[in-house]
């Protein structure tokens, strides 16, 4: 409860953060913000064309000209905004070495501000991704409920492991390294550009001890059939997500006041 009574108290320094950010990254660019539509906008009509019209790929079983558009598009927004979450509370305690150095504020408000950033960003992608949903008659319903505790899960996961990352980077900096380079193993692990299908039974067999796989399968199964996730399936990432955010909450109380030495 002090922890979120100190994040209350400092809701106007988080707001100013997240409002700054937005504002740096468009700074000198003659569209400004429109990037945050055409980026996304150019990736869903890239997709489309070449799945959909040239190379007509098909997924098992789903009918939909757009099925693999929709399909690849599922999985790198959805994968895009964790690993956001990730890499950025990965470094954020160096990032903002000078700030934590000069200001006495609460600890907390560097990772509440890189979530706010990270939905901010991919709650404008993935409006655009809805709209085009709505226009090609794939909107799936009432199932499209599901996607808010789905998307919790993603973000409880991801800045547990982000938290846990961000303050062992403080002390050992090969973690930030080594982090960008498992991410991207561990994207192609993941069936997002790939149907879980098409692998060996005993690739399969692993997929279950990944739980982004879990993740996109159930983020996937709502946008693709418009049907509920298959909640059981679930339960093993919300123990994890669950103990790597106290873990890191540990980690980070216990650490909080050697960073600022070792920065």
């Amino acid at each position: 409860m002090d922890m979120i009574r100190a994040l209350w108290a400092y809701r106007g320094f988080i707001l100013g953060s997240v409002k700054r950010e937005f504002q740096t990254k468009y700074r000198n660019s003659l569209l400004g913000a429109a990037w945050n539509i055409i980026n996304p906008l150019s990736m869903i009509v890239v997709y489309t064309l070449i799945f959909s019209q040239l190379m007509k790929a098909r997924l098992p079983g789903v009918e939909s000209t757009y099925g693999f558009s929709i399909y690849l598009c599922t999985g790198i927004l959805t994968w895009g905004l964790f690993a956001e979450i990730t890499t950025r509370a990965t470094g954020m305690f160096l990032e903002h070495a000078n700030l934590l150095k000069k200001l006495s504020f609460p600890r907390l408000c560097l990772p509440v501000t890189v979530v706010s950033n990270a939905v901010l960003n991919f709650g404008i992608v993935f409006g655009l991704f809805t709209l085009f949903l709505l226009l090609s008659g794939n909107f799936p319903g009432w199932a499209v409920l599901a996607l808010v505790p789905l998307l919790l899960l993603l973000v409880l996961f991801a800045i547990g492991i982000g938290i846990t990352l961000g303050v062992l980077n403080v002390f050992f900096r090969d973690v930030g390294q080594f982090f960008g380079i498992f991410l991207s193993f561990w994207f192609w692990f993941t069936p997002i550009v790939y149907p879980i299908s098409i692998l060996p039974d005993s690739v399969k067999f692993l997929m279950n001890f990944n739980p982004m796989a879990r993740l996109m399968a159930a983020f996937q199964t709502v946008l693709m059939t418009g049907e509920w996730p298959n909640w059981t399936s679930l339960w093993p990432v919300v123990v994890l997500a669950t103990a790597l955010c106290i873990f890191g909450l540990r980690l980070f109380r216990k650490r909080s006041g050697e960073m600022v030495d070792e920065l």
